[in-house]
C-alpha cells in the first residue's frame, strides 16, 4: 500500500516547494528580473508544477472521480483567468487578442497535446486505450459548441468591424458559455457521473496483481486507502497556493518570454501558446500519469475539462472586465485557426466513437498539436 498520502505534510517537499515558489513570486512581482533571477524563478515554476500534480492527486483520490479532474481544472483555469485579465490590464492595445491567443491555445494543447499524449502512452502499456465514448462525446461536444460560439462566430458577424463582438453578442456569448459550463458540471457530477468514470476492463483487473510493483517503481497505488479528510484540505490548500505560484511566476517571467519572442521576430501571439502551455503542466503531468496505470478516461476528463473550463469562464470574465479594459477586444480566429480547429474537431469525434484508441490515434492527435505549433511560430 502506498504511504505517499500518510507522509508528515510539514517535512514534505510538496509543502516547501509551493511556499518557496510563492515567496520568490512576491518578491519578483512588478520588478525587471536579471537574468539569474529569472532562472531561479523558472525553476521555482516548475516545482510548484510538479507539487500541484501531487497534491491534485491526493484531493482527487479523496473525492473521487470525475470531481478530482474538475478540481484541478476549475482551479487553474480560474487563475489563468486572473493572469489574462491582469496582463490586459497591463500590456494596452498589444493584448487585445491575448485572451483569444490563450485561450485557443488552452484548447489545442488539451484536445491534441493532452489527448494524444494520453492515448499514446495508455497504448503503449496496454496495445489498446479504452474509455468511456458517451462521457467522452459529450465533453468533446461541449468543447466544439463554446469554441465555435466564442472564438468562430465574432470573425463573420457584421455588428462591429474586425474580428470582435459586439456588447449584446459578447454578452450573449459570456451567460450562453457559463449557463453550457454549469450544464456540463451538472451532467458531470450528478446525472451521469457514471460515463465519466474510468472504463472497468479485464486488463485492469489483471494489473491488479501488478500494485506492490508500480508501488515499488514510485507509482501512486490507486487502491490504497483514501487520505484522511484533514489530509485532503491540506492537500486543497497547497493545491491552490502552488497554482497562484505557477500563474504568478508564468507572469513574472512573462516581460523576458515577450522580449525572448520580439527578439525572435515570432508573431506576438506565441505569448500566448508559452503562457499556456506554462499554465497547463500541471493537467498534463496528471493526465499522463492517470494514462500510465489504464486510466485514460480521468486523462481526457482532465484534457476535455479543461479546455471547457477554459472558454466557459474565460469568456464571461473578459466580458465582465471589458467594462473597464480600455481598446478593442478580439476574440474571432484566423483562417488558419479556424481550420485546425475543424480539423481537431473532426479527428477528435473520429477517436471517440469507438470507445478505444491505438498508438494511431495517438499520433495523429500530437501531429495536429505540432502542427499548431509550428504554425504559432511561422503562421
Amino acid at each position: 500500500m502506498s504511504t505517499a498520502t500518510h507522509r508528515s505534510p510539514l517535512t514534505d517537499w510538496t509543502v516547501l516547494v509551493p511556499v518557496v515558489a510563492l515567496i520568490a513570486l512576491v518578491f519578483s512581482w512588478g520588478r525587471d528580473l536579471p537574468s539569474y533571477a529569472v532562472i531561479l524563478v523558472s525553476l521555482c515554476l516548475a516545482g510548484a508544477v510538479l507539487a500541484a500534480v501531487h497534491h491534485a492527486e491526493v484531493v482527487a483520490h479523496r473525492v473521487g472521480e470525475p470531481f478530482g479532474s474538475i478540481v484541478l481544472a476549475v482551479a487553474v483555469t480560474v487563475i489563468e483567468v486572473a493572469l489574462i485579465v491582469t496582463l490586459m490590464a497591463d500590456g494596452g492595445p498589444k493584448t487585445a487578442s491575448l485572451a483569444r491567443d490563450t485561450v485557443f491555445a488552452a484548447v489545442m494543447i488539451t484536445c491534441n497535446g493532452i489527448v494524444g499524449m494520453s492515448l499514446l502512452v495508455g497504448a503503449l502499456r496496454n496495445r489498446v486505450a479504452v474509455f468511456n465514448a458517451e462521457g467522452s462525446g459529450a465533453a468533446l461536444a461541449t468543447v466544439a459548441t463554446l469554441a465555435v460560439l466564442s472564438l468562430v462566430l465574432p470573425t463573420f458577424t457584421t455588428s462591429k468591424p474586425g474580428p470582435e463582438f459586439s456588447t449584446a453578442q459578447l454578452t450573449f456569448a459570456a451567460v450562453a458559455s457559463l449557463a453550457l459550463y454549469g450544464l456540463f458540471i451538472a451532467v458531470q457530477t450528478v446525472r451521469h457521473r457514471d460515463y465519466f468514470l474510468p472504463v472497468d476492463t479485464k486488463r485492469i483487473r489483471k494489473e491488479a496483481a501488478q500494485a506492490a510493483a508500480a508501488a515499488a517503481a514510485g507509482e501512486d497505488d490507486e487502491h490504497a486507502e483514501p487520505p484522511t479528510s484533514r489530509a485532503a484540505l491540506i492537500s486543497l490548500g497547497l493545491l491552490l497556493v502552488a497554482l497562484v505560484a505557477v500563474v504568478g511566476n508564468a507572469k513574472a517571467v512573462s516581460p523576458t518570454i515577450e522580449k525572448g519572442v520580439a527578439d525572435a521576430g515570432l508573431p506576438n501571439a506565441v505569448v500566448g501558446v508559452i503562457i499556456a502551455l506554462l499554465v497547463l503542466l500541471p493537467e498534463t503531468l496528471a493526465a499522463v500519469r492517470a494514462a500510465r496505470r489504464d486510466r485514460v478516461q480521468t486523462s481526457l476528463n482532465l484534457a476535455y475539462g479543461s479546455a471547457i473550463a477554459s472558454i466557459g469562464l474565460t469568456i464571461p470574465a473578459i466580458a465582465l472586465a471589458s467594462v473597464w479594459l480600455s481598446g478593442p477586444l478580439l476574440l474571432g480566429l484566423g483562417p488558419i485557426h479556424m481550420v485546425l480547429l475543424a480539423l481537431t474537431v473532426v479527428v477528435s469525434a473520429l477517436t471517440i466513437v469507438p470507445g478505444r484508441a491505438t498508438l494511431l490515434q495517438g499520433g495523429v492527435h500530437l501531429v495536429l498539436f505540432a502542427g499548431f505549433l509550428f504554425l504559432a511560430v511561422s503562421p
